[in-house]
């Protein structure tokens, strides 16, 4: 855009249509800080519709009974996996915002982490109190790109009129970021021919047997003594035939 071409797109319209909330997401999201912004309605109209989701999301919770605390030590595998991305998100979003200032990152983050609170259909008393954690958390970390529409989800969540700015910035749980399983790539001489799921504490021998055992793994080395096994704790299996 150049004034002196004339071609400058004056955002008042979008802002009219909108609203300054969706247009200010749209310009965080487009680019870095750093780098220029291509203008697109298009944009406009995704972000537009993911704050939409992100209030019926809020809506749909909020017309339900109030959600307790969190119990850490109580919460199924399902509900320690929502949180701990929720968590693994409080710290991306921290760092991209606080460190890299990249805005458009952080973000993303986010529309990921409301696709997996869209996913969770736990309506337990536990897996509200889950939920209720992770949107009101959300709304603190949206709060400085859309703050009028936080301000309403804040208050549609319970919080009364408590004001977001005088709300801590979230913080990641270590606890919650703790995994009990982990999932490993089982490559057969460097190609990748399926995943196993594994506790992160277990043995190396209990790995290999599994990784030998996967279906599409056997498959491939039927018949054949693999050479080798290389385990690289937490990331891959690799068996030379």
């Amino acid at each position: 855009m150049s004034k002196s071409k004339n071609n400058g797109v004056d955002p008042q319209s979008m802002v009219g249509k909108y609203g300054a909330d969706t247009v200010r997401l749209f310009s965080m999201f487009a680019a870095p800080p750093d780098q220029s912004l291509e203008w697109n309605e298009a944009g406009v109209e995704g972000m537009a519709r993911f704050l939409r989701r992100f209030w019926r999301e809020v809506a749909a919770h909020a017309a339900n009974p109030p959600a307790g605390p969190v119990e850490a030590s109580a919460l199924t595998p399902a509900q320690k996996t929502l949180r701990r991305q929720l968590h693994e998100t409080i710290q991306k979003v921290s760092d991209d915002v606080g460190r890299r200032y990249a805005f458009n990152t952080a973000i993303a983050a986010l529309m990921e982490l409301l696709n997996a609170v869209n996913r969770f259909d736990d309506t337990s008393e536990p897996g509200r109190a889950v939920r209720h954690e992770a949107l009101s958390t959300m709304v603190l970390l949206l709060n400085p790109v859309t703050p009028h529409v936080c301000h309403a989800l804040w208050q549609a969540l319970g919080h009364g009129e408590t004001l977001l700015e005088d709300q801590p910035w979230p913080k990641a749980d270590p606890a919650a970021l703790a995994r009990d399983a982990v999932t490993l790539a089982v490559q057969v001489n460097g190609k990748l021919r399926g995943t196993i799921e594994m506790p992160v504490a277990a043995a190396r021998d209990e790995i290999e047997r599994t990784a030998l055992a996967e279906p599409k793994v056997a498959e491939f080395i039927a018949g054949v003594t693999p050479k080798k096994i290389i385990v690289v704790p937490g990331k891959i299996v690799n068996i030379v035939i």
